[in-house]
């Protein structure tokens, strides 16, 4: 058997409970992906990426909702060394990649400051809401993960002071048309890698030529590994702690806080209290 083809067979039998049902559960139950939707699969050359990229491809082959995919590589400035290894582990996994160029990292490099991480970031939409534009898509799919979610809803809330998350889809706000889907919401990290270890798998973790030099780290990534191993040492005293946060999103009581936000409009609990 070919390699890719035991790598495939691994997410629906090895990884199916871990990987493939949370997939599946996660796009049906937030509807991320409907009939005669042009999905592009948006691939940084990780772990997360390219497995949403063999998901989509095997959801593709199998689901009775029919849809296509686009399978695509951004390329903001990557090191010779990060480009083949990308070109090499889609080629070992039998994704159809299409790459295409910009020059982020050259933009980021002079004029990021403090906050290159942020700028990259937002270039990155953009230039990736732009090219799903021109191919005719209509959704672009991100290889954010379970772990992303509840390292996103305690970093709002410990440094912005606000109690929000990583939503599973949401519309552009800048691109009409355009819808931003998350089909890993439900998946974990751990589960990610032990597939990648189980099928001998090495893939890029952050690409980015700052972190290559290791002269910067950016204040937001900084945080944001706080938060994972917060997150760490919290689950050897509770182990569902992060399902616990992640259920508690899902579960807010309304009677019982001070004040939220709606469309951009406050209330409070005094607008409906009673002396």
């Amino acid at each position: 058997m070919e390699k890719y083809k035991e790598i495939e067979r691994s997410i629906i039998t090895t990884y199916r409970k871990e990987i493939w049902a949370k997939f599946v559960k996660a796009v049906k139950e937030y509807k991320l992906i409907n009939a005669n939707d042009k999905v592009m699969v948006c691939i940084s050359g990780g772990k997360d990426s390219f497995l949403l990229a063999k998901c989509i491809q095997e959801l593709e082959r199998h689901s009775d909702v029919k849809f296509s995919a686009r399978y695509v590589v951004m390329n903001p400035g990557y090191s010779s060394l990060n480009d083949d290894l990308i070109k090499k582990n889609a080629d070992t996994l039998n994704v159809p990649i299409e790459i295409f160029h910009s020059d982020i990292f050259d933009v980021v490099n002079n004029n990021g400051g403090k906050s290159p991480c942020y700028l990259c970031a937002r270039m990155r939409r953009g230039f990736l809401y732009a090219k799903a534009k021109e191919l005719g898509c209509n959704k672009i799919a991100l290889g954010h993960h379970f772990d992303d979610v509840i390292e996103t809803t305690l970093l709002s809330m410990f440094y912005g002071a606000e109690v929000k998350t990583m939503m599973p889809k949401l519309h552009s706000d800048n691109f009409e048309g355009l819808e931003l889907i998350r089909p890993l919401y439900l998946v974990k990290e751990s589960s990610v890698k032990a597939w990648a270890n189980h099928n001998d798998l090495t893939f890029i973790n952050c690409a980015c030529r700052f972190t290559e030099e290791a002269t910067y780290v950016d204040e937001n990534m900084s945080k944001r590994k706080e938060m994972k191993k917060l997150i760490e040492e919290l689950r050897k005293v509770n182990k569902d702690v992060d399902m616990n946060i992640f259920t508690a999103l899902s579960n807010v009581n309304l009677n019982c806080v001070i004040g939220y936000k709606k469309n951009k409009e406050e209330h409070s609990f005094l607008d409906e209290y009673e002396d």
